[in-house]
């Protein structure tokens, strides 16, 4: 019965040291210019391979991927502003963010007047970068500080964007751990945004991790690991596995982790089992937490949710996108994530798939009245002192839902116990025979 993992941490030293691993690997990749395609995505694929053996998967550009189309390859080389005196306003080689992502090639002399709509800031934060993209209407442009913007003088700026768009490819790591199993619990991050530390480096750098720690072991669950391009890479995702998505029983979109608001989980469209292990292991974990429903719009949640999918993957994340001013801006750095949160966030996801490993249908063998504890060792092990209570609680509810129909997810959320209370529970009861596994495949 007893299904070890060795997924969990042991203390809160080894939470803090992984989350300090993280970071460090955040900072690793934070100079690096990502996009939805190019060298930079196939450079921080090729670091993620030194933690994981990931598959590269690559598909041509144009190909038709459900709704969609793969589009050009981007890469980008330098880019900057020069004013009449050649000094350099703007300059990518400062901050890649400088660039709208996806800019086309130009190299120009313009008025002022002329450069303005090419030009993108933060008014309201006039010292912070934004991030732009111009993924699939081809333009040109810069984003820069706001007090940077309003000091440039009247005249001549000459402009230069060294980039290419060409025929390429999209291209995705991809890790499947076997399990005991192929049900499969899928866990997807994106890697496709530059310089920015909790969206989605974050995300990125801790299953990284996650994935690092969980190797050489034996899972009763086969995991699957994406590191993809947002939107249209699990787009072209979802495309290429349609036959093989009745595999999926779990999932989680990993994004926005390491920054200090309190965990925030987004429901799947439809209720699921990873609804109920996530709120187990949040409420169990003593931190504050939030359960929103689910909505579509966000992260590739939206697309393994749609409704021809419907999958129950939800997302675990920290404060949702969008919800701190930082987001997709140069404050996201590499200040706003700590080691910390990084650690707690990572002991969560472990806590998740020791939960789901450890779940379990079972069947009451003496259903017809409360049994004897007595006789068969339990009651003088539960006693009546308090604290005992939990224990004793969790025999009690362990038997009475114990029908072949409630797992022991559902048992702790309903009682309010907690898992490894319940788990426990279940194992002295099968220990004396009172309680048998059910198979659910």
């Amino acid at each position: 019965m007893k299904h070890q993992t060795g997924v969990a941490f042991p203390d809160s030293a080894s939470v803090l040291s992984a989350g300090r691993d993280v970071h460090a690997l955040i900072t690793e990749l934070f100079p690096i210019c990502r996009s939805l395609t190019g060298d930079g995505v196939r450079a921080t694929l090729a670091r993620l391979r030194e933690l994981v053996p990931l598959d590269i998967v690559t598909v041509p550009s144009g190909t038709a991927v459900l709704d969609w189309h793969v589009p050009k390859e981007w890469n980008i080389r330098d880019a900057w502003i020069k004013d009449s005196g050649g000094r350099k306003v703007v300059d990518f080689a400062a901050s890649n963010l400088h660039v709208l992502s996806y800019s086309a090639p130009v190299h120009a002399r313009l008025t002022l007047d002329a450069l303005r709509p090419h030009l993108h800031s933060i008014p309201e934060h006039p010292d912070w970068i934004p991030y732009l993209t111009s993924y699939y209407n081809e333009s040109w442009g810069f984003c820069l500080p706001h007090r940077v913007l309003e000091a440039l003088p009247d005249g001549e700026y000459e402009v230069c964007i060294d980039s290419t768009l060409a025929d390429g490819e999209l291209l995705w790591g991809e890790w499947l751990l076997r399990g005991d199993t192929d049900d499969e619990v899928l866990l997807s991050t994106y890697l496709c945004h530059p310089s920015m530390a909790n969206d989605n480096l974050s995300g990125t750098a801790l299953l990284a991790h996650l994935a690092a720690r969980m190797q050489g072991r034996r899972f009763r669950y086969t995991y699957r690991f994406l590191f993809i391009p947002e939107t249209i890479g699990s787009i072209a995702w979802l495309a290429r596995h349609q036959a093989d998505l009745g595999r999926i029983r779990h999932g989680l979109v990993a994004t926005c982790l390491g920054d200090r608001g309190d965990s925030t989980y987004k429901r799947c469209r439809t209720p699921s089992t990873i609804d109920r292990v996530v709120e187990v292991v949040l409420r169990d974990s003593g931190t504050p937490f939030r359960m929103i429903d689910f909505f579509p719009w966000g992260s590739d949640e939206r697309q393994f949710c749609s409704p021809g999918f419907d999958l129950p993957v939800g997302s675990l994340m920290r404060t949702p996108y969008a919800e701190f001013a930082e987001y997709h801006t140069s404050a996201d750095n590499l200040d706003f994530v700590t080691s910390d949160a990084l650690g707690d966030t990572l002991a969560k996801y472990a806590a998740v798939i020791d939960t789901l490993e450890l779940d379990g249908v079972y069947r009451n063998l003496q259903p017809f009245g409360e049994p004897q504890l007595g006789r068969r060792g339990l009651y003088q092990r539960l006693g009546a002192q308090r604290a005992q209570k939990e224990e004793k609680l969790a025999i009690f509810w362990v038997l009475n839902l114990s029908d072949g129909k409630h797992s022991l997810v559902e048992i702790a959320h309903r009682s309010g116990l907690p898992f490894r209370a319940v788990r426990a529970a279940a194992e002295a009861l099968h220990a004396v025979n009172l309680l048998g596994p059910v198979d659910v495949s």
